[in-house]
């Protein structure tokens, strides 16, 4: 894997390729302004062995070399251009994959392009801010693979996974953006998108006796026999008392005194978002109530005298009607020999009329103002609670917003720049937002801070998020607060500090490079990853296979392709094939409660959860063995 980039994602990428997933690594670094340009030196060297270093050692403690030992294998040098020269240099011509996260988009692009010309078999995964642009680039390039016959080539052991071999444009907006959702929602960043559905991996302790456990989803691994114990170790996988991936429901009932981590659905629980029929606007916005009412008594007063004359005159209804509007809108001729009573009604309606021009003036002015501020800035409502306060609109709190509103969640939005791109998108959505800077006074009272449920502070400047977490724990102590950190290493400061100060609250920082590496970490293992999840010492990947073509899962059943320590079929995807699998309706998207005996078929697609190894032998890949 070849990783080139200009700042902290590209350390964070290199890291997690090789502490997650154990894959060769070369990183192209800038070269350092304070050492020449020498090749693997400098302090891009020197940070990059420090993070390889952590993980290696956080991996390799007792692990006794396991499918998951994780061996220090990185290379890391120093180019000032990505130039062919620098790029074959790098291995690019021999590479099973190559990121391309600089911070300039046409960087990435000049580079794209130069390596799909050394390598047409090479995956590539590019960052890209002009999410437009990036589409077009990904399909320019796998066409240029497919004409060059890298696509139809393929690298694995089954025909038809060239599609594997493709370009993947990522951003950080779209990769932080379900982390940072699911740390809002129930205070962590383990998650995986699968489709659109974030889930995440819970640890269970042992139920107690007479206790039934809640087995979630499924039930993905074992823990260590001494994981509960403070002053255990852990044990190693030889001796049966470490962790056990995908575990069958014998060994899951035999483990007794186990914890267990099982998958779960990531969903709210606090006051679901108000029914609002799109394209329609309530006659109660339109007016307002004071106004409401004046109408009505006006109309019951006409209804009054409209009676009142078919008592004095004996005449028509119809006709008795007609006549008081005449009087109410004075182009009636004066009553001047008709009777006492008559006249005394022709008074009254011209009265009523007199109140009636003020009363319509004003409904007039209402509805031209309701209809002017529909699609200006939502302010709070006054009894809003249990709602997510959202301090930022720019490119990530933008895509943020959107995937709250996609889980149905309450928002209010706090922005300084009335110009943000994200304050377009609040008014599309219909989302409250307040106007001003986070740091003044009663600009996060005016966003009712002291009713939320959670605060996600996602501004660019790392010295506002913190000071207005810091202002929130001070209306709210145990208010749950998210905030977003340019440098890793502040992050995790400023979270012990924070978790130290606030014992009981729940504070997560997060860096933007460190919540986007495992997505783009995912893409360059392939499209069909989904993501990671730790268990202790090791790692349980999430993938969306195609059944076509493995002999391990077609034709077979659900129980059959089960397969434990290795991959367990979790999901099927029924928006492939339009089929239900007698579980749920088409269109529903993913089925998780499949039986046993459900017989996979060439055209399904699954969601299955795998170990290293178990996906490398179900893709055809070779897993690489510990030097």
């Amino acid at each position: 894997m070849v990783v080139c980039g200009d700042d902290g994602l590209a350390h964070r990428l290199a890291a997690e390729l090789r502490g997650v997933y154990r894959e060769q690594v070369v990183l192209v670094v800038p070269p350092s302004r304070r050492t020449p340009p020498q090749p693997m030196v400098g302090r891009a060297r020197a940070a990059s062995a420090a993070l390889f270093g952590r993980m290696a050692t956080a991996v390799n403690r007792g692990a006794g070399g396991s499918d998951d030992t994780l061996v220090p294998d990185e290379r890391v040098m120093e180019a000032a251009e990505l130039t062919e020269a620098a790029l074959a240099d790098a291995g690019v011509d021999r590479a099973a994959a190559l990121a391309l996260v600089y911070d300039d988009d046409e960087t990435n692009i000049r580079a794209a392009l130069t390596a799909r010309r050394l390598n047409p078999r090479l995956r590539l995964v590019l960052r890209l801010y002009n999410r437009r642009l990036g589409q077009h680039i990904e399909e320019l390039l796998d066409q240029a693979a497919e004409l060059a016959g890298g696509a139809t080539a393929g690298r694995g052991g089954h025909g038809g996974h060239g599609a594997d071999i493709a370009t993947t444009v990522l951003s950080d907006a779209d990769t932080t953006a379900p982390a940072l959702v699911a740390t809002a929602l129930v205070g962590t960043s383990k998650v995986v998108d699968a489709e659109g559905l974030l889930l995440r991996a819970v640890e269970r302790r042992p139920p107690r006796p007479g206790e039934v456990a809640d087995p979630g989803l499924c039930t993905l691994a074992l823990l260590s026999a001494t994981s509960n114990d403070p002053a255990g170790a852990e044990g190693s996988e030889d001796s049966g008392d470490g962790p056990r991936l995908l575990p069958d429901a014998e060994a899951v009932a035999a483990a007794t005194g186990r914890g267990t981590v099982v998958l779960e659905q990531v969903s709210y629980s606090g006051p679901p978002l108000p029914a609002r029929r799109a394209g329609v606007m309530p006659f109660a916005s339109l007016f307002s109530a004071r106004l409401r009412w004046s109408l009505a008594g006006l109309v019951a007063a006409v209804v009054a005298l409209a009676v009142a004359l078919i008592l004095v005159t004996d005449d028509h209804p119809l006709h008795a009607i007609y006549v008081t509007l005449l009087d109410l809108f004075a182009i009636n001729e004066p009553a001047l020999d008709a009777p006492t009573g008559q006249q005394v009604l022709q008074l009254l309606s011209g009265l009523v009329g007199l109140l009636l021009l003020p009363v319509l003036l004003a409904a007039v002015l209402e509805a031209l103002g309701t209809f002017r501020t529909a699609s200006a800035l939502r302010k709070p409502p006054r009894g809003l609670s249990g709602h997510v306060v959202l301090l930022g609109l720019g490119k990530i709190g933008t895509r943020v917003l959107t995937r709250l509103r996609e889980l149905h969640i309450p928002v209010v939005c706090v922005e300084a720049d009335p110009e943000a791109r994200g304050v377009a998108v609040a008014r599309r959505l219909r989302v409250p937002v307040v106007v001003g800077d986070v740091t003044q006074e009663g600009v996060l009272e005016s966003a009712k801070i002291h009713r939320a449920d959670a605060l996600l502070a996602l501004t660019s400047i790392d010295t506002t998020n913190l000071e207005a977490v810091l202002y929130a724990r001070s209306v709210r102590p145990d208010l749950r607060a998210v905030l977003r950190l340019y440098h890793d290493d502040f992050a995790k400061a400023v979270y012990r500090t924070l978790r130290t100060a606030h014992p009981a609250a729940l504070t997560r920082s997060r860096s933007v490079s460190h919540l986007a590496a495992p997505a783009f970490a995912g893409a360059m293992m392939g499209r069909q990853i989904l993501g990671a999840i730790p268990v202790e010492r090791r790692v349980l990947l999430f993938a969306a296979v195609v059944v076509n073509g493995h002999p391990q899962l077609e034709g077979r059943t659900v129980a059959e392709a089960f397969r434990p320590g290795s991959w367990r079929v979790l999901a099927l995807d029924t928006a492939a094939r339009g089929h239900t699998a007698g579980a749920e309706p088409p269109g529903s998207g993913l089925v998780w409660d499949l039986p046993d005996t459900y017989v996979l078929r060439a055209g399904d697609r699954v969601v299955l959860a795998a170990t290293r190894r178990g996906l490398a032998e179900l893709l055809g890949r070779r897993a690489r063995s510990p030097r």
